[in-house]
């Protein structure tokens, strides 16, 4: 759990500011769940220049709650929580000077959004926090005011949560809430989770991530590895601590996170998925009378692929769907084994270029249509599906045919303007997984936007 905070102050000497405002916004990595917001009496003069630039005055604080009044709701709300603040080292020593004045030692553990920007987002030209969110086109309202300045933090947080590939914000929280005591039983851990579309993560005693799924129903999907009998679910459920979550909305987002993050973080039980995982291919072959046939082998590497398949039998149904979607023939995508007509001709579903009653350009031209309809080599475009609430979309940016990363967004200048879509996207790697993953999901989702630039 974190608290997101931002506090105003009247200015003046090192450690004899005041709080004018102070806004505390609880944030459990997905929403949030309780906030605070209040002026607070600091019973000094604002400093002129502070109150030009916020807009709070000394007659505005009179009738205000001095700050042993909040100091309670200060200390409830931050319970059990990591400090997130915007150069958190100011917000953090502000809050212990005032309680120390009131006898009380205030200790959290801290997290800077600006370091975590610099090291997340590197080789931006500044990371103070109003450039920073119109860098990464985060709408924000009341700058420099505390409640206006948090809630551009809160969002801030959650697309750097997004972009940490490495989790390492998450294994520290998750470190934090083990040395606490934390010891959860495997049917709290089910009840803590969502029903929704996401990538989960496994943890064992020491933080470490022992494995990483996705899963349209992220409760569904862990009550199974904790009800599981086989030696890979005994496994995890001796070793659980912890299961920690990121919903993604999006199918798609989910199955390109899983395969990513599994490759960079080597899970102990991920072992089958650290390479890839797809395992069948599809391929092109021009036989003797001039015909492409598509032909479903084992994947190599060595050759231009068209797309490939987990198993023989994903790839087999994909070949069934496309020989009907294009008119193809049977025998030429190698489903039915002839030296004559391909069944299909005899019930009158093919129109007979297996025994020659369409040319081969005319046959070839059916089959080239579903190649382009299947590959991106070259295009520019955006994929847009669901997001994580009923106000966000999801984005998957393709330039020249190479997949670059995801986003999440708001607004849709955010993914008009390529300048901020290349700053708030979730940089990925392009490979051989990802194209097909992208190719697989393009092909199976009706009424996909895609916008092609």
């Amino acid at each position: 759990m974190y608290a997101i905070l931002d506090i105003e102050t009247t200015g003046g000497q090192f450690n004899e500011e005041g709080i004018t405002e102070i806004a505390i916004y609880k944030f459990d990595g997905h929403e949030v769940v309780d906030q605070f917001i209040s002026l607070v009496n600091p019973e000094i003069p604002i400093q002129p220049f502070v109150v030009k630039l916020t807009g709070i005055n000394n007659a505005m604080l009179r009738s205000a709650p001095k700050f042993y009044e909040v100091a309670k709701r200060i200390i409830e709300i931050t319970e059990g929580c990591i400090i997130v603040a915007h150069n958190a080292s100011f917000d953090y020593r502000i809050l212990q000077t005032e309680f120390k004045r009131l006898g009380f030692d205030f200790e959290k553990e801290t997290l800077c959004t600006v370091e975590l920007s610099k090291k997340i987002i590197p080789d931006l030209p500044s990371y103070s926090l109003g450039k920073l969110v119109r860098t990464l086109g985060i709408p924000m309202s009341d700058r420099h005011r505390a409640s206006g300045d948090a809630i551009a933090t809160v969002k801030l947080f959650k697309m750097l949560l997004a972009k940490d590939t490495e989790k390492e914000i998450i294994r520290s929280l998750v470190k934090k809430e083990i040395k606490s005591g934390m010891s959860p039983k495997l049917l709290d851990i089910v009840e803590s989770l969502p029903n929704r579309v996401g990538i989960y993560y496994i943890h064992n005693e020491k933080g470490e991530l022992i494995y990483i799924g996705k899963s349209k129903n992220i409760k569904k999907r862990i009550n199974q590895h904790f009800t599981g009998t086989t030696n890979k679910s005994k496994k995890i459920q001796f070793e659980v601590y912890a299961v920690t979550y990121e919903e993604t909305g999006s199918e798609l987002i989910a199955l390109l996170k899983e395969s990513e993050e599994i490759k960079i973080n080597k899970p102990r039980y991920n072992r089958a998925q650290r390479k890839s995982i797809f395992q069948w291919a599809l391929y092109d072959v021009l036989d003797d009378q001039g015909y492409l046939n598509l032909k479903l082998m084992k994947a190599d590497g060595r050759k231009k692929e068209i797309t490939s398949f987990t198993t023989l039998q994903e790839g087999k149904n994909a070949l069934y769907r496309i020989t009907d979607q294009y008119h193809l023939c049977q025998k030429y995508t190698g489903l039915y084994e002839t030296q004559k007509e391909c069944f299909q001709y005899k019930i009158k579903e093919c129109d007979g270029a297996c025994i020659g009653k369409v040319t081969p350009d005319e046959y070839n031209s059916r089959v080239e249509h579903f190649m382009a309809n299947s590959s991106f080599e070259h295009l520019n475009m955006v994929v847009i599906d669901k997001g994580r609430n009923v106000n966000e979309r999801s984005a998957v940016l393709i330039e020249n045919g190479i997949y670059k990363g995801y986003c999440f967004y708001d607004l849709n200048y955010q993914i008009n303007t390529l300048e901020i879509l290349r700053n708030i996207l979730i940089p990925m790697q392009n490979n051989r997984d990802t194209r097909t993953i992208i190719q697989s999901y393009i092909r199976k989702t009706k009424g996909l936007k895609i916008v092609k630039f």
